[in-house]
């Protein structure tokens, strides 16, 4: 098994892992210590692997990177009533170059996802998504993206990656396996007119943050839909977190974040999770808290996990078809979990992404706005990209 780039967690970290009460989260990880090397990964579903890799981010001073607080703070949370097996691998050191580090992780996580278990990634800089994103390259043949972020991350595919434009490197580095990108939170002032024009016209999604701070039920749908989970600290209110990770007076608050957080866990699709933009500190516990819950909350969604019936079985789903214009939209409900999904269909001559039918996770409005005439967004946005 390919694991020769981590390194094990801290003795620091697991002396204070003793100190625990008995049923505390960290006593009943498996532990990749000095002591005890790699544990047994044939039961584990979560694995947890910090990456000390910040050189590409753009305010990058030459700070180093540690997740001993972090873990403290995580190990201490109490788990709720739970079935999956989590492991903590320990962490992926930085390489001679970034492109070394990356490699080191696209390695790590390849053998991870072939083994079916989720990583959990501690970052580290954001531009680490683009060595998560090329792990999927021998996985599966598409995969979409969603990050929680005040900005879209678009930046100019010419320029080297940074932790602020590796999205261009995703779109244009061949294989070309990225179907849709998502960005949950969005604040407009923080993204020049040109990348949100950009956004509109590869048929990508953007949920400003006003808008799903109001109506926290949009994420689910677009987490259903989701592969990979990237996280940027950045996205959480100033007042939220500690000095080092101040960035803006608006954004998710602790609650919201969470609410995010379990959302990605619960969706069947989410292969990868990834928390980025850490900056230690060690006047500051209130931002490893916050981390250690975000990272629960994620947890327990994943304990949470109901896999809808085939939709082939008609006794599994209510079947509703709507018509608009010339287009008859059909939509699916889950007699099981009350999701909703709409019908991507397919298109014989177009040089399109899909091979068949697929149905797209929606919600219940979708379907009431259909049924009064208006096309839903992300159906409009799947079918357009379908037809490129």
């Amino acid at each position: 098994m390919n694991f020769n780039f981590l390194s094990p967690v801290s003795d620091e970290v697991m002396a204070h892992n003793e100190l625990l009460s008995q049923q505390a989260l960290g006593r009943k990880l498996k532990i990749h210590s000095k002591q005890n090397g790699i544990p047994d990964l044939d039961d584990v579903k979560i694995a947890i692997i910090g990456v000390l890799e910040n050189r590409n981010d753009i305010d990058y001073i030459g700070e180093e990177l540690q997740f001993d607080a972090l873990r403290k703070s995580l190990y201490a949370l109490f788990p709720g009533n739970w079935y999956t097996q989590i492991a903590d691998l320990g962490d992926i050191l930085q390489g001679d170059s970034v492109e070394d580090t990356y490699f080191a992780v696209r390695t790590t996580l390849t053998v991870l996802l072939e083994k079916k278990i989720i990583p959990i990634i501690l970052g580290g800089s954001q531009d680490l998504t683009y060595a998560n994103y090329r792990a999927f390259d021998n996985v599966m043949p598409m995969v979409n993206i969603v990050n929680v972020d005040s900005n879209f991350d678009l930046g100019d595919a010419s320029v080297p990656i940074k932790s602020n434009c590796y999205l261009g490197k995703i779109i244009l580095d061949q294989p070309f396996n990225l179907f849709n990108y998502s960005t949950i939170g969005y604040q407009t002032y923080f993204n020049s007119q040109e990348e949100i024009d950009l956004m509109e016209t590869l048929y990508f999604e953007a949920y400003r943050l006003g808008e799903v701070s109001n109506n926290m039920n949009l994420v689910e749908p677009v987490m259903r839909d989701a592969h990979i989970v990237s996280l940027d600290l950045k996205s959480i209110r100033a007042s939220e977190v500690g000095a080092k990770q101040k960035h803006s007076p608006n954004g998710f608050d602790g609650k919201e974040i969470c609410t995010i957080s379990r959302y990605a866990g619960i969706s069947n699709k989410v292969s990868s999770f990834g928390i980025y933009e850490y900056k230690p500190s060690k006047e500051d516990e209130g931002t490893e808290m916050l981390i250690a819950q975000i990272l629960w909350y994620f947890i327990e969604g994943i304990n949470c996990r109901l896999t809808d019936d085939d939709f082939n079985d008609e006794n599994n789903h209510q079947k509703f078809n709507v018509l608009i214009e010339d287009e008859e939209l059909v939509f699916y409900k889950s007699t099981k979990t009350g999701r909703w999904w709409i019908e991507i269909p397919f298109l014989p001559n177009a040089n399109n992404k899909l091979k068949k039918h697929t149905l797209l996770p929606c919600m219940h409005e979708d379907y009431v706005e259909a049924s009064q005439g208006k096309l839903p967004e992300r159906w409009y946005k799947a079918y357009k990209k379908n037809s490129f």
